[in-house]
């Protein structure tokens, strides 16, 4: 039981979603291997950074020398993105756009309830882990690069 490869996917997703099912693939993990870890990471990140999360921006206020802008590009384009899609979009768009750790930390700073924050994150990185892991070992280029 590789345990240590399965530890590496998982962190791997932890810094970006699809980094995860590229490392089951390079470590010669098996489809559903990938798809489980990629799925735990994700997920234990979300948990983590929900844990930490309030103190995490306690110290990022503690330290910040100058208060955030109110009307940045990055605000209008997280504001836009909650009031058209919602807490639905958000843990839509995480794997693809955003890291776990972001889109977690983006839905917090909306004050989304932690159940409804994990069952749709769940949901999601089940859905992406499935769908890219599947994508990416029927790509016959990316197996001859790493073969």
């Amino acid at each position: 039981m590789p345990i240590g490869k399965y530890f590496a996917v998982m962190v791997a997703t932890s810094i970006k979603f699809l980094n995860g099912p590229i490392a089951g693939f390079v470590l010669g993990l098996t489809y559903w291997e990938t798809t489980i870890c990629t799925i735990i990471g994700m997920m234990l990140t979300v948990i983590i950074v929900i844990i930490l999360g309030t103190t995490i921006s306690r110290l990022i206020q503690k330290y910040r020398k100058n208060p955030p802008k109110r009307f940045s590009r990055r605000t209008r384009f997280a504001v836009n993105l909650w009031q058209k899609v919602g807490i639905l979009g958000i843990a839509c768009f995480t794997p693809l756009f955003f890291t776990p750790i972001g889109g977690t930390l983006l839905a917090l700073s909306f004050r989304v309830s932690i159940p409804k924050i994990l069952s749709t994150m769940l949901l999601f990185a089940v859905l992406w882990g499935i769908v890219l892991t599947y994508l990416l070992y029927q790509i016959t280029a990316f197996k001859t690069l790493f073969v």
